[in-house]
């Protein structure tokens, strides 16, 4: 059983540090997004907005009709914080086009409105499929199955888990990193075993393909049977086809007061769908997630709530609730397994809590992959012949760039959010690119030089990152903590400030990585000047 957790948490080790630190950073996906988008806050549009909106709403469906009179559906995003602006898509023919008006006045603000970037959706992707479609996607699944292994056997293995859980003795070497190892173990071990089994079980259709084929064959529409199946139809979005027959667009602000009052939730989106036919309907979508201020319960089930009215009358078409009433508790466990994984409830305190937790958990496993190589450098049993040293020198390598450099890449993917130009075509998709190759860079880096300098070099690389990403900041888009905190914008300073927080965590890190190993050299009589690689890593 310790052979069995110890070599299935290393070599899922390295891949599970940046699924975790990626995951954990997803919880705040929103805000991260809103940060890297950087559009322009309109001192101008704050209080206010709500008063002057109808006038917007009016302004905004006009400029659609012109521009796209014959389009299959127009959306507005309408703003969410002091300072947005009214947004606008719609779909001529093949390409999305955009458009954003100020929440006030109406009037068509300059495209293009904010940067083009997959945001904080990129730390989500890469904690369930690390880019890499659905390779990645069965990757992951087996890393989370061997995380599960890990977990029940280090229990088993670790007797005194719990007693060990209290003790910590700093600057004793293997015996400081299992400590910190078991503490942060049992302090997660509930989280720990929820995350990764729902993770799991919420895509049991694509690892469990199976019973589905059997039942509904394997065509493209099986699965959308099989959902209209389990929720007796309900939520099914409601389509309509087009009747060639022209009608005038029913007044929209009005149908958003109604859909407030139907839903208990203030509206978030406006899509209308065929406009400018006598079928048109209008779909008013609430807020994605149980958050404070934005009108929903903390409920663990918490849908997103729609009410959807005809486009010529305004009548009601269909209303769901965020509260939906089930014939079966059955029916909610994927639901409510989805909503434990992403942290859709609980608002702000429960996100932080998750984000603490996989904080935690990173921890967790980075320290387990670290006091592999500790307790191999002070135990080498030459297991694997000739090749045993440079085994583990390829050990000691992926141990920095899984721990260390995954930070260095996810800040430098924040960092080529400011400094890719604007204008570039596929933009996003070099956002993404950037955030491979420093990692990359990082493999090559640990590879190249002694574990014990990857290590100090690693980590203030990513310390030095995090706190410049302010200054960084205000170079490129003439944004700050400053203005967000005069225009009320939390979520924008909060991802600066969390920054400027890693920041001087990692660069203590450093520090004290860099003094251990002074001190370990110290400790040694006649050590030698420039001693062989070994592994980084002291107490």
């Amino acid at each position: 059983m310790s052979w069995l957790h110890t070599w299935c948490g290393l070599v899922c080790g390295w891949l599970l540090c940046a699924i975790f630190l990626t995951g954990t950073l997803s919880v705040f996906r929103e805000p991260i997004t809103r940060w890297m988008e950087a559009r322009p806050v309109l001192a101008d549009a704050g209080a206010g907005t709500q008063g002057a909106l109808p006038h917007a709403l009016a302004q905004a469906v006009r400029h659609l009709a012109a521009q796209a009179p014959g389009a299959r559906f127009w959306r507005i995003e309408l703003p969410q914080a002091p300072g947005d602006a009214l947004l606008l898509a719609w779909r001529d023919g093949r390409a999305n086009q955009t458009a954003a008006l100020h929440p006030v006045t109406g009037a068509v603000l300059p495209l293009p409105w904010g940067r083009a970037t997959e945001g904080g959706r990129h730390f989500m992707s890469f904690h369930y499929m690390l880019q890499w479609n659905a390779l990645g996607f069965w990757v992951v699944g087996w890393v989370s199955m061997a995380m599960l292994v890990a977990l029940v056997s280090g229990v088993v293995v670790h007797r005194r888990i719990f007693q060990d859980f209290f003790t910590f003795r700093p600057g004793k070497g293997q015996r400081s990193w299992m400590d910190a190892h078991n503490a942060t173990a049992v302090l997660t071990l509930p989280f720990l075993f929820m995350i990764v089994y729902t993770g799991l079980a919420i895509f049991y259709t694509s690892y469990m393909p199976w019973p589905l084929q059997a039942a509904y064959g394997s065509g493209e529409t099986a699965y959308a049977r099989f959902q209209a199946e389990l929720h007796h139809g309900e939520g099914e979005a409601l389509r309509r086809p087009r009747t060639g027959r022209p009608a005038a667009l029913h007044d929209v602000a009005p149908l958003l007061q109604r859909a407030r009052d139907l839903t208990g939730q203030p509206p978030r989106m406006v899509v209308v769908e065929a406009p400018g036919d006598a079928n048109a309907t209008v779909r008013v979508l609430g807020p994605r997630e149980a958050e404070p201020g934005a009108g929903q319960r903390r409920a663990l089930l918490n849908p997103v709530a729609t009410a959807v009215f005809d486009g010529v009358s305004g009548t009601v078409l269909q209303v769901r609730r965020p509260d939906p009433d089930a014939a079966f508790a059955s029916e909610q466990v994927h639901a409510v397994m989805e909503s434990l994984h992403f942290a859709r409830f609980g608002g702000w305190p429960m996100k932080w809590l998750y984000f603490a937790s996989g904080l935690l958990g990173t921890v967790m496993v980075a320290t387990g992959t670290v006091l592999f190589s500790v307790k191999r450098r002070r135990a080498c049993g030459n297991e694997f012949g000739r090749a045993t040293a440079g085994v583990y020198r390829a050990v000691e390598a992926l141990n920095v760039a899984a721990v260390a450099g995954i930070g260095v890449a996810c800040i430098g993917y924040l960092h080529a959010n400011r400094l890719l130009p604007g204008e570039l075509p596929g933009r996003a998709l070099w956002e993404i690119r950037a955030f491979l190759a420093v990692w990359l860079a990082t493999l090559l880096h640990a590879a190249l030089r002694p574990p014990r300098r990857a290590w100090v070099e690693q980590l203030g690389a990513a310390a030095a990152l995090c706190v410049a990403l302010p200054a960084l900041n205000a170079w490129t888009t003439g944004q700050h903590l400053g203005r967000y905190a005069l225009a009320g914008d939390g979520q924008r300073a909060g991802v600066e400030l969390a920054a400027l927080a890693f920041g001087a965590a990692l660069a203590w890190a450093a520090y004290r990585t860099g003094q251990g190993w002074h001190g370990a050299r110290k400790a040694v009589p006649g050590a030698p000047r420039h001693p062989a690689p070994r592994s980084g890593v002291q107490g």
